[in-house]
């Protein structure tokens, strides 16, 4: 039994020695040497100030600025409350609130269908991206507050566009964060 008890104790100080500390020491030092600009967040940074990361979504209010989906993440785009409202398609709530976003959303668009992840969250609550379409319906409101013609804010648009990975995975989307930043530079040095 004493044998067996040593053994057991042994044991686990060397698997948590070996998988709790070694094991996650050489991941992430293999992971900063070799991809380092993902294994950091994919972090953005503007002026030497840091703006923002790729990979999570952020709020953009202004009317000169693309606007990202809604969050139901916490406050909103908090990473610590990541998480989808999980509210069903017949819940009162939901349906009260995209009813909202869809009527301000259509007052820079009258008659025009807004493009859905518009007015829904993602899953996460923090989606970085919006579909091609819902950039191309916020490009009269962008253009007009900036000064722009909308074919220049289409092309930010175009380079923006990420096609589907392999060409067969997900869809086609635009980084929110990437494209306003793009946005801010073009429109400063007109």
């Amino acid at each position: 039994m004493k044998k067996n008890l040593i053994t057991a104790v042994l044991m686990t100080i060397a698997t948590t020695v070996l998988l709790g500390v070694i094991y996650p020491l050489i991941v992430t030092g293999l992971a900063q040497t070799l991809f380092h600009d993902k294994a950091s967040g994919q972090l953005l940074q503007a002026n030497g100030k840091m703006i923002g990361s790729r990979i999570i979504g952020q709020p953009f209010v202004g009317t000169g600025y693309f606007h990202s989906r809604p969050s139901a993440a916490g406050n909103g785009y908090d990473a610590a409350n990541s998480g989808g409202s999980n509210l069903g398609p017949t819940n009162q709530k939901l349906i009260d609130r995209v009813n909202a976003e869809v009527a301000a959303d259509q007052a820079d668009n009258p008659g025009v269908p807004v493009p859905v992840d518009l007015v829904t969250t993602s899953a996460s609550g923090l989606d970085p991206h919006i579909s091609p379409a819902a950039a191309e319906f916020q490009v009269k409101r962008i253009a007009k507050t900036r000064g722009m013609t909308e074919e220049q804010v289409r092309t930010l648009i175009v380079q923006h566009t990420k096609q589907r990975q392999w060409g067969f995975m997900g869809e086609p989307r635009v980084n929110v964060l990437e494209l306003n930043l793009d946005l801010d530079g073009t429109s400063a040095g007109k």
